[in-house]
């Protein structure tokens, strides 16, 4: 190769390293206490605090208190006036591939799955991308945590838990590893020539029985001391079997979710189901063994012809009466963004506006099992919060201007945002 041709060749990289230069930067860790007045506190456990203020040092929460205790703290390092703004926890998105897609139609992008069946090691935290720039765009609009989950085969792997602003997967690891997904299988079969008709799966049974079949082995292997050969998959099991890990099933007609429980409660493992459209169905059931639901998002249409056309909507206002432990998520990647208008969708039909914020921030950690630590505002958590001009659940009125993960201020600046800017500028536009 030539001499022009190698310097040519190193000018490019260099432009290309200046263009990715512009994704936000990642925030310094918080060397100095934070002080926030004036605002209107929603702390995610139904409590709301007119005019109040939040105090945090090296990451966590110190204070949380009315206008009345602002004297006492104003030596504080840095102040921040909020009056007529809202605070609210950072919200939590759970079941997404965020950080596991890039572009849908480019394959290498996609790092969500693998082939074969049965993948219960597969980790998605190490095909966690952080330098995704999907991640800033969801992050602009609250979201501070997420969930990423593989998906497909039978057994996808195991999800962790995420923060938005880190440099690598590692950096970006809140909790790892903390459960397994599970696709049951659909009691429904569909025909692609007749797209409004369906018939019960004939082999639904025989799926059912193979599942079982591979857990019976599974918790034969947690249970034997010395093993004489290592397995891969059965190890990243015995975390269901001793209770340090979740099972996620993904599961949405009434038979489903009722043999879904049923086959938990055999093997004795922590039951999550994700899905449950029909859960109404079977409530009495999944009230008895205490299940918690990851509803899909409620900006769809019903599951079938024949169910009401607001059986998405209102759904989540009849978990709440029933008294089930339930978030609401919204599936994909680049989707997340959406995800407090999927909160206030169910606001729209039935939950109050703390009961539809607990959804997406302290009933998702409550899921986790990360809710000492994050999913509201309270002393002694983690200082993620986002001060919003409006009513974050709403559309019309949603503008994040301030956002904190583990009390660093972080950038909200995103890729959409400079192409707004770009062609503004491109045509004078003030």
């Amino acid at each position: 190769m030539s001499t022009i041709k190698i310097y040519l060749l190193s000018l490019l990289s260099l432009v290309a390293l200046t263009c990715e230069a512009q994704i936000p930067y990642r925030a310094p860790k918080q060397d100095s206490a934070i002080l926030i007045y004036g605002a209107k506190l929603h702390t995610g456990t139904w409590q709301v605090i007119e005019t109040g203020i939040v105090e945090f040092k090296n990451g966590k929460i110190t204070f949380i208190g009315t206008a009345v205790d602002v004297g006492e703290r104003v030596h504080q390092d840095k102040l921040i006036n909020a009056t007529g703004k809202h605070v609210y926890p950072g919200l939590i998105a759970m079941n997404t591939l965020l950080g596991l897609v890039d572009v849908e139609a480019v394959r290498a992008t996609s790092d969500y799955g693998d082939v074969g069946q049965y993948n219960p090691d597969l980790r998605s935290i190490i095909a966690y991308n952080a330098d995704s720039k999907v991640i800033p765009t969801v992050r602009s609009n609250g979201v501070v945590l997420a969930q990423v989950v593989p998906q497909g085969g039978v057994i996808s792997g195991e999800s962790s838990v995420v923060n938005l602003d880190a440099w690598n997967w590692e950096d970006a690891a809140y909790k790892t590893d903390e459960g397994i997904h599970l696709n049951w299988p659909s009691y429904f079969s569909r025909f692609n020539d007749e797209p409004n008709s369906s018939a019960a799966n004939d082999k639904y049974d025989q799926q059912v029985e193979n599942i079982r079949q591979y857990f019976a082995q599974a918790k034969a292997y947690s249970q034997t001391a010395n093993p004489a050969q290592v397995n891969l998959r059965f190890e990243a099991m015995k975390g269901l079997f001793n209770g340090t890990k979740s099972l996620y099933i993904r599961a949405n007609f009434v038979k489903e979710i009722m043999g879904a429980i049923l086959f938990a409660r055999q093997f004795g493992v922590k039951l999550i189901i994700v899905g449950g459209i029909e859960s109404m169905k079977c409530i009495d059931l999944i009230k008895q063994n205490n299940i918690p639901i990851v509803l899909h998002r409620t900006q769809a249409l019903p599951i079938t012809k024949d169910d009401e056309v607001h059986q998405v909507y209102t759904l989540p206002s009849k978990l709440q009466k029933e008294g089930v432990l339930f978030s609401i998520s919204e599936g994909g990647f680049w989707q997340q963004r959406n995800l407090p208008f999927e909160a206030g969708q169910a606001a729209a039909f039935g939950l109050t506006q703390e009961e539809a914020l607990a959804t997406i921030t302290i009933n998702p950690a409550r899921i986790m099992g990360i809710d000492k630590t994050t999913g509201s505002l309270e002393v002694g958590k983690d200082a993620n919060l986002v001060i919003c001009d409006g009513d974050i659940l709403d559309m019309q009125s949603n503008h994040i201007c301030m956002e904190f993960i583990q009390g660093r201020q972080v950038d909200l600046y995103n890729s959409q945002e400079q192409l707004y800017d770009t062609y503004r500028k491109k045509y004078g536009v003030k």
